[in-house]
């Protein structure tokens, strides 16, 4: 396989016709090597328009490059942003998030895919991103607040904790709802006690561990 020809399809055919169209943005996706977070079981899969198995579970995904790519866009990193990443899984996204921003910190519930994903950034020499094993859910309190946090999965609904660890300014981009609809979602906090949010466009994707879903009444 010609890897450079096929980031460059990649790039020209999924990811721009999708309204991808930050210069930065794709730079970045031509610079850093998808491939190299990708399972070696699935290396001939990194530039497909389709989501990567990483682990034993279902959820446990590399979203589609084309659904990253949108999600870096929106979350619009500036050099100087604090990000939390929730759900490292590969660490792509994280590792794309370290050359826009000051730094990354990267929760994931699965402690092999931590690992994993620690060894993928080390050997793509990404330095400004912390892996931590914990629940994401909740976010980082102690760590925050945070300019950019990101949630590379879908939830029923947002946590108002996370919320509250946003910077005033800051925001945070998840996808959100049940299927078949979801709506990617950006919540940008305006003031201490105010937000706006907007859904941009629609995007379905497997749930993010340790996020509750709300409860259904049964007939």
């Amino acid at each position: 396989m010609d890897l450079n020809q096929a980031r460059f399809n990649m790039i020209e055919q999924q990811i721009r016709p999708w309204e991808v169209l930050d210069p930065q943005v794709l730079d970045l996706l031509s610079v850093v090597r998808r491939e190299d977070f990708a399972p070696l079981a699935h290396k001939a899969l990194a530039f497909v328009d389709m989501e990567i198995p990483l682990g034993a579970a279902a959820n446990q995904v590399m979203l589609a490059p084309r659904v990253q790519a949108r999600l870096l866009q929106e979350l619009a990193l500036k050099k100087s942003d604090k990000v939390l990443d929730i759900g490292t899984g590969s660490g792509f996204m994280a590792a794309l998030m370290a050359h826009q921003a000051a730094s990354v910190l990267s929760l994931e519930t699965e402690a092999s895919l931590a690992a994993q994903a620690q060894a993928n950034l080390q050997k793509a020499g990404v330095t400004q991103v912390s892996v931590r094993v914990a629940d994401g859910s909740q976010g980082a309190a102690a760590d925050g607040p945070f300019d950019a946090i990101l949630l590379n999965g879908s939830v029923a609904q947002v946590p108002a904790a996370l919320l509250q660890q946003l910077t005033v300014g800051g925001r945070l981009v998840a996808i959100v709802g049940d299927e078949p609809m979801m709506r990617a979602t950006v919540v940008t906090r305006n003031s201490d006690n105010t937000f706006t949010t907007t859904e941009p466009w629609d995007c379905n994707a497997p749930r993010l561990n340790g996020f509750t879903e709300p409860s259904r009444f049964t007939f």
